[in-house]
């Protein structure tokens, strides 16, 4: 029987262990957290961090794995490739890899390559960032970022001179390799594009865009609490997007891998890669985006770390109106209950992944990983889509005591 290695074992990660092993595969497992639900289920855990890679590759030669997949992280995708060259495994380059996963270094390969990209510059000491907010080296606003988090976890706006210090001490305090980047805000023109896809042999055979959906009321204004497919621009917009996106695999001469979209488009129709994560989406997109074309990116992911072939449909269309959504609270506190409308259990839920229990202690939405859960959610138009993700306080609400 082949082995895979999987890192991380998250409730959303199950999904990638359980498909693997639907594939006759034996599943191997790391993931530093010892209650992780994905250790229930694996054929073989180790509680080691997906992100050291010298002993993720102590256990992958231990066991002597076929593969290796970082499904749905960020931070564990350049160990992925990186024990993957060592062993010769399949992958894409880690050098590539590690540069769509650090946020300074891909900004800068944008450049020096004529995509579009707002100004940015890394910083290793928050104190040197302050210095060039002061002396006017960014116009204000201006976002900053951690250069390795994920699920825009420690991402903020800076409006003011006044705020800054403190927008930069809680970015970094979200950087494992304490660095942060400062970048100019690209005005968007409609919906923030979401999605996934799938490059074979370096050729993007396969994408799914869809809106991105911010809640102005949360903490955070830069965490999406909601992607819903398909993406509302015309189809010009569509091919340019795809036009990027091959230019930029080609260049980093990736091979066959699923990648997670962020993507923004200017009032002139101008392509801005924002991140492009060597990796399945977070948040069940993967899930949405079988139910919306009926390909399982999934199986796709744990196939290509496998060295598998993989076969896609010529004819690529949607069936129907759906999305996720990040139950979400405004404040801390002690969950009461969540109140959802009768008929959008009924007419338009067709998963439920809440994790919360009335009685948990719960967190102000600031990141992926301070959701209750997630709701995966059909629809009968776009319209009825677009107006429920952008009013969901019509149709959901959290309570707390």
């Amino acid at each position: 029987m082949k082995k895979i290695l999987l890192l991380g074992g998250s409730a959303q990660q199950v999904a990638a262990i359980l498909k693997a092993k639907q594939l006759g595969l034996y599943t191997v497992l790391c993931d530093y957290l010892p209650d992780n639900p994905g250790q229930y289920y694996a054929d073989a855990f180790y509680m080691v961090s997906t992100t050291d890679k010298k002993g993720v590759l102590e256990v992958a030669e231990k066991e002597q794995i076929n593969g290796i997949l970082a499904y749905a992280s960020d931070p564990a995708a350049p160990t992925a490739a990186y024990i993957a060259e060592v062993m010769g495994l399949p992958g894409s380059p880690f050098k590539s890899v590690d540069i769509l996963c650090n946020k300074d270094k891909y900004r800068k390969f944008l450049s020096d390559h004529d995509f579009f990209t707002p100004v940015a510059k890394g910083y290793s000491d928050s104190r040197d960032a302050l210095s060039d907010i002061e002396r006017n080296m960014f116009k204000l606003p201006i976002i900053v970022k951690p250069v390795d988090s994920s699920g825009s976890k420690g991402v903020d706006q800076i409006d003011t001179k006044e705020e800054a210090e403190s927008k930069l001490s809680y970015a970094m305090s979200f950087s494992k390799n304490k660095r942060i980047i400062l970048e100019d805000y690209v005005e968007k023109y409609g919906y923030q594009v979401a999605g996934d896809g799938l490059s074979i042999n370096g050729e993007l055979v396969f994408t799914c865009f869809g809106n991105d959906h911010f809640d102005s009321k949360c903490a955070s204004r830069f965490v999406p609490m909601s992607a819903s497919f398909p993406y509302v621009m015309p189809k010009e917009i569509h091919l340019r997007i795809q036009k990027e996106i091959q230019r930029l695999i080609t260049l980093l001469n990736m091979g066959t891998a699923t990648y997670n979209f962020d993507i923004r488009i200017d009032k002139n129709y101008n392509v801005y890669l924002m991140e492009i994560g060597p990796r399945d989406g977070g948040n069940y997109i993967p899930d949405v985006i079988k139910y919306a074309t009926g390909v399982d990116l999934i199986e796709c992911s744990i196939k290509a770390a496998m060295g598998e072939e993989i076969r896609i449909p010529k004819e690529q269309g949607f069936n129907g109106f759906w999305s996720y959504y990040a139950v979400h609270s405004y404040y801390d506190g002690i969950l009461d209950h969540i109140d959802i409308n009768e008929d959008v259990i009924k007419e338009n839920i067709v998963e439920n992944y809440i994790q919360k229990k009335p009685g948990d202690l719960i967190s102000a939405f600031t990141g992926s990983n301070t959701s209750l859960g997630i709701l995966l959610m059909k629809f009968s138009s776009m319209d009825e889509m677009l107006y429920m993700m952008d009013n969901s306080e019509k149709w959901i609400k959290v309570v707390l005591r």
